[in-house]
């Protein structure tokens, strides 16, 4: 049938061949002959069976690791995550985080505006999984400025869970089901844990965590759900209907840059996303439930949706929150711009910008006089510092 994968169907195959010549009881010998049928129909259905079953779980390789990451959000990206969040934290890093998981927590709106390159959408995507993998949130929609934005996160997110060992070794209840499907989407709908499916969910615009209860009760991410869309595509009414027969609707809502370059330049689709973020977004948990939001928001142009948004005055709900590149500027503006004229002139001349380096090394205390900038780890390995970069 359409959910028989290869690996069935070879071991169905090997067990006709090896009981192809099987001696069979005379037809005539009626209840031999049932009998004998019976035996073989059983045995066609446990190899079957057995090549949907994904078996025992493995063990969790440090419970104490895991509970830790529970409600530490922090701790959770830098423990799960380390090639992602490589560079050490900067101040405004650590406050975004601190406001992400009271928002998945505790519920509420955080809308945040940081300088491309500062990890805010990883952040963001990191959160989804954090809030499903320990039960905070069982159902996230996944929004952007349109589906097929939305649908690139979600394929960040499958990576994770497909790949990551450490998630793996923590998180056993959600990525052994996972890997099992060995990228054949198909697999799912048959999948079995113990004799029972599993219902998970794996296509292009939806995940649905596996359902399993290793102990008897079903794990804390059982058929968790995150859902894409874009922001001017079909979001109102979005619900799932669990296994068990309860209908949920998204608790907790990921906005990824709701605006492009060309709606940020027209008041009229600036205005059209507000409305759908004030209306159908936030009614999306359903009558008389209060939902969680992130948003991350690049302003394009003054008075834009994003520059709206982050407006306390305008919109409080949201808790906007700025952050930038850099807070102060160096004060020695004559070397800086004695500094620009060689960089450019040695882009021009196809020798990148090592001479503006040596430059800048040469004068770096008083080119960096007065700067105050934002994250101190932050440059490329062909500059000498962040206020440099």
């Amino acid at each position: 049938d359409g959910d028989t994968s290869r690996v069935d169907l070879f071991r169905y195959v090997a067990w006709l061949v090896t009981t192809r010549h099987e001696p069979k009881p005379d037809p005539t010998e009626a209840e031999d002959y049932e009998a004998y049928r019976d035996r073989k129909a059983r045995e066609a259905r446990a190899i079957s069976l057995s090549g949907r079953d994904i078996g025992e779980l493995p063990e969790v390789e440090d419970a104490a690791r895991k509970d830790r990451a529970r409600n530490d959000f922090r701790f959770f990206c830098e423990t799960y995550f380390p090639q992602t969040f490589h560079l050490r934290w900067s101040a405004d890093h650590l406050k975004v985080i601190t406001k992400i998981e009271q928002a998945v927590l505790d519920g509420g709106l955080f809308a945040m505006a940081m300088p491309r390159g500062s990890g805010k959408t990883s952040l963001c995507e990191i959160a989804c999984l954090w809030a499903m993998l320990f039960g905070h949130r069982g159902f996230v929609a996944l929004i952007g400025s349109d589906e097929e934005h939305a649908a690139d996160m979600l394929d960040s997110i499958k990576a994770e869970l497909e790949n990551s060992d450490l998630l793996a070794g923590d998180f056993p209840e959600v990525c052994h089901p996972i890997r099992s499907l060995e990228g054949i989407t198909q697999r799912a709908a048959g999948q079995l844990y113990r004799g029972k499916q599993t219902h998970i969910g794996w296509t292009a615009k939806e995940i649905v965590l596996p359902t399993i209860a290793p102990d008897g009760q079903p794990s804390a991410a059982s058929g968790a759900i995150i859902r894409v869309a874009g922001i001017t595509g079909r979001i109102r009414g979005m619900k799932f209907k669990r296994a068990d027969g309860q209908s949920v609707r998204p608790s907790l809502v990921l906005i990824d840059d709701p605006q492009t370059d060309e709606s940020a330049r027209s008041p009229s689709q600036c205005a059209t996303r507000e409305r759908i973020l004030a209306g159908a977004i936030l009614g999306l948990s359903g009558p008389g439930k209060k939902i969680a939001g992130l948003m991350t928001l690049t302003v394009v142009r003054a008075d834009d949706m994003a520059d709206r948004i982050l407006d306390r005055e305008k919109h409080p709900q949201w808790q906007g929150e700025r952050t930038r590149m850099v807070y102060a500027f160096p004060t020695d503006e004559a070397l800086w711009s004695r500094y620009a004229e060689i960089r450019a002139d040695g882009l021009r001349a196809d020798r990148g910008i090592a001479d503006a380096t040596r430059f800048y090394r040469t004068h770096r205390d008083a080119m960096d006089t007065g700067a105050r900038i934002a994250w101190p780890e932050r440059y490329n390995h062909d500059e000498a510092s962040a206020i440099q970069h």
